[in-house]
């Protein structure tokens, strides 16, 4: 899983930065326009979450097979598996985490 929640949140803040500095005379479209980055992000996004599921869905799968006592399977691949999942997990969360702050402070800017 590749996601920078660093970077990402400085390129919110430095866009926050952006809007602040925009002068309130501007006129606001009434059809805005579909930003492309708006897709990527999102596609992006989809494909972290994508990701981490199907590294739990690897765990559970190595962990049944070792439960039933699969030779082909490893208690040491199970384990493996189960802490990659875990960690992707954890990222995952801690990504959000940061999303939903920058999101609370996009939202509690002055317009």
């Amino acid at each position: 899983m590749n996601i920078q929640g660093h970077s990402l949140y400085q390129e919110l803040q430095s866009l926050a930065s952006q809007a602040r500095s925009v002068s309130t005379e501007l006129a606001i479209p009434a059809m805005p326009e579909q930003n492309s980055s708006q897709s990527d992000f999102s596609a992006m996004l989809k494909g972290a979450l994508d990701k981490v599921n199907g590294l739990q869905g690897e765990s559970r799968q190595l962990s049944t097979a070792v439960e039933m006592g699969d030779p082909k399977v490893s208690l040491a691949q199970a384990m493996i598996a189960g802490q990659k999942a875990s960690l992707a997990f954890e990222a995952t969360v801690q990504v959000r985490t940061k999303l939903v702050e920058a999101y609370k402070e996009i939202m509690s800017m002055p317009v």
